[in-house]
């Protein structure tokens, strides 16, 4: 267990390294007793940790030579981009690209969960939607944040799909940065309130295509906000 947190801990070291261009793509590792000693492990707990990256498209093995560091273009591994969406260059752009993910994800999710919510599922949502209005209220952005992550989790359990759940977990982290950086918006905040009550009215309906329609105008919002609020300002 201890290497295996010691492994990891040097993958995401080298992720690092490659996002802050101490590491560039297309050029080669430093020889390995080099990156070994420069990250303070042993050659054995290097080579797992870049067995590791070669298995996400980081690292990409070249016969007769060292290893060269991939383009971020052809990089597969979710945890990898997810690192790398979450830097400081790149977080209007993932910002973005985020929220398509999350219209074609959610929207499915929706039109699911119209059909597979139950009462108590209802209930939930509505709780959520008072929390947000009483963290608006206050200007309590991080309580508003936390209400409107456990509303869309919520929905993706109602949607009564493992792997839909499963598909959403590398993503909680920057969910939880991108909300708090747009729900500190007394605007978004209360455009947000607006749209998760229609969505629960959809829901609530059981229609299929209402609940889809209600969800994707809620990112349509979301992406609009985003622009004008936040992305206008930087």
């Amino acid at each position: 267990m201890a290497r295996a947190s010691r492994t990891h801990e040097v993958v995401e070291q080298v992720l690092d390294a490659i996002i802050d261009g101490k590491l560039r793509p297309g050029e080669p590792l430093p020889p390995e007793g080099v990156l070994a000693e420069d990250l303070h492990v042993s050659r054995l707990t290097l080579r797992e940790a870049v067995r590791l990256l070669q298995a996400q498209g980081v690292i990409v093995q070249v016969p007769g030579r060292r290893h060269r560091v991939a383009p971020v273009a052809q990089w597969t591994g979710l945890e990898a981009v997810v690192r790398h969406a979450r830097s400081a260059g790149e977080r209007e752009r993932s910002s973005l690209e985020l929220l398509e993910v999350r219209m074609m994800i959610e929207t499915g999710a929706a039109q699911l969960a119209a059909e597979r919510r139950s009462d108590t599922d209802l209930d939930a949502l509505r709780e959520q939607i008072e929390r947000m209005k009483a963290a608006h209220a206050k200007t309590d952005v991080a309580a508003f944040v936390a209400a409107d992550l456990a509303f869309h989790d919520v929905i993706l359990h109602a949607a009564d799909n493992r792997i839909l759940v499963a598909a959403l977990l590398p993503l909680t982290v920057m969910l939880a940065e991108t909300r708090s950086e747009t729900s500190a918006v007394a605007e978004i905040r209360e455009h947000a309130i607006a749209e998760h009550t229609a969505i629960v009215a959809a829901l609530a309906s059981g229609d299929r295509l209402a609940a889809r329609d209600a969800m994707a105008s809620h990112m349509d919002q979301t992406r609009g906000d985003l622009l004008e609020y936040v992305h206008s300002r930087r």
